[in-house]
């Protein structure tokens, strides 16, 4: 009778031992992460899209995804800040769009040594990061929108071009491969002055600033590229009060949302973009393998629109995702 009893507890013991082992199993394989975003800003339509595929990857994953960063306009100050209060807050992850990417350096160095896995987005180069993702390759982006204007042009004309900041490393690649590609397939073309940011504090009245002064110095300039989301919308409004509309190219990156009156009105006939939800997502997707300890590959889908086909250049992953919008395919693109 012993004999069973002690048969008996010991199965019970291996029993529950087996039952705890599979429950922490079975929580590690469900564990959920904290992510926090922190783009150059927040509050305008680009980041409020962003946060959209923040907020899906978190209901289709359940790990926790926050957006925080300064209203309205890009403070790198700020934002330096905002990293500093993420590591101290114990998030598990940060997915960050650089306003000014080597002053972010030490501080994303810093919550790399904190144990936090960083994935950036439009800062290819960035050391202190586990992986960049990008949603093209920057120079073939320039050159795409290069082309767009020169066919609005007649491929002849002066042009100028806009950046959102000269800091920015993203809008400095794409103006690397516009004049690049104007150069050796455009040389009727003429680039004015070299690039130029917006005035001030305010990037949409600095860039119409900008702008006016522009179309007042260079009596025949034919088309302008704004790089960052804000700058068409200005630059249109600028050639619309000079009376420049049609004689004037404006074409760049914006969404539909912020430049929908030029588009119907035809003062902008084509805008490029990649949608910042698919980019947040993606952003999210890596930061989870990562963490996971799942190896980034070469033509790895991640399971997001553009980012099906993945390239990888050391820490730069690339994928397949602008979009060219006119009026005609405008209503396809409800952000």
């Amino acid at each position: 009778m012993k004999k069973v009893l002690i048969v008996l507890l010991i199965v019970l013991l291996i029993g529950s031992f087996a039952f705890a082992n599979g429950t922490e199993e079975k929580k590690n394989t469900t564990e959920k992460y904290v992510i926090a975003n922190a783009p150059k800003c927040v509050g305008i339509a680009w980041w409020d899209r962003m946060k959209q595929g923040n907020d899906e990857f978190a209901a289709e994953t359940g790990n926790e995804v926050y957006q925080v960063g300064n209203a309205g306009a890009a403070d790198v100050a700020v934002q330096v800040q905002t990293i500093e209060d993420i590591i101290a807050s114990g998030a598990d992850a940060i997915t960050v769009i650089p306003a000014d990417p080597t002053t972010m350096e030490p501080i994303l160095k810093k919550a790399r040594e904190k144990g936090l896995v960083v994935v950036s987005h439009e800062a290819a180069g960035m050391e202190n990061v586990d992986y960049d993702i990008e949603a093209f390759n920057n120079q073939e982006y320039g050159a795409h929108v290069m082309d767009n204007l020169a066919k609005e042009m007649g491929e002849e004309g002066d042009y100028a071009l806009i950046l959102g900041s000269l800091t920015m490393v993203s809008h400095q690649q794409w103006t690397e491969g516009a004049i690049k590609r104007q150069k050796e397939a455009y040389p009727n073309m003429n680039l004015v002055c070299d690039p130029l940011e917006p005035t001030g504090g305010d990037p949409n009245e600095g860039t119409y600033t900008v702008v006016k002064e522009l179309i007042s110095k260079y009596s025949n300039l034919k088309g302008v590229i704004g790089w960052d989301m804000l700058n068409p919308p200005a630059i249109a409004r600028a050639v619309e009060e000079a009376n420049k509309a049609g004689d004037i190219v404006v074409t760049g990156t914006c969404l539909v949302s912020v430049c929908s009156d030029f588009l119907n009105d035809g003062t902008i006939k084509t805008i490029s973009f990649w949608d910042p939800a698919a980019a947040g997502k993606a952003m999210c997707s890596v930061a989870v393998k990562t963490i996971e300890g799942e190896a980034i590959t070469n033509g790895m889908d991640l399971n997001v629109e553009g980012f099906e086909n993945i390239k990888l250049d050391g820490k730069v992953i690339y994928g397949s995702a602008w979009v060219d919008v006119t009026k005609a395919n405008m209503a396809d693109y409800n952000f």
